[in-house]
């Protein structure tokens, strides 16, 4: 069973991998280098989404594997890695599907670059507060990531230590 804690470390690894990428460095890069920021929202919109489903899909698949059953695993540890897939899952799914199709709606409302709108006007505010829940939502899945990932690491690294060491 030892492969199947690699893969799932593996999967789990490369999506802290993307979004750390995408919060670091997509995002500041198209605000910095595209000639609009409209075009550069756009950009990050649609980069956000491959994060957001992948996270999805890898929370799912992590989840799932974490019912096949390993022999001496702490069942602590294995209920608190599944809550944390749930949450990372949850997370990812909520940013798309929530937060992410109400971003659009409030775009096509407002049907002009946003930076058009006065900064005391209702869309604006609302699409603004819709951004700060989406940064604050992937911040809540990388976080869980995070410590699922550790959480999966000990389990490999505890399995690989010989009982018969000698000091």
């Amino acid at each position: 069973m030892k492969i199947l804690t690699l893969i799932r470390l593996l999967l789990i690894g490369l999506w802290l991998g993307a979004a750390c990428f995408f919060s670091f460095a997509v995002a500041q890069s198209a605000f910095a280098v595209l000639p609009s920021r409209e075009l550069a929202g756009l950009v990050v919109s649609r980069t956000l989404a491959i994060v957001n489903y992948s996270g999805l899909i890898i929370g799912l698949i992590l989840l799932l594997s974490s019912f096949i059953k390993q022999p001496e695993i702490n069942r602590y540890r294995l209920l608190t890695e599944r809550v944390l897939l749930i949450i990372f899952t949850a997370a990812c799914a909520a940013g798309q599907f929530v937060i992410g199709l109400w971003l659009s709606y409030v775009r096509m409302q407002i049907n002009r670059p946003i930076d058009e709108l006065a900064i005391d006007d209702p869309l604006r505010i609302t699409f603004n507060n819709l951004h700060q829940y989406s940064v604050w939502v992937l911040i809540t899945a990388l976080i869980a990531a995070l410590i699922a990932f550790f959480l999966i690491g000990k389990q490999s690294a505890v399995k690989t230590i010989p009982l018969t060491a000698k000091i």
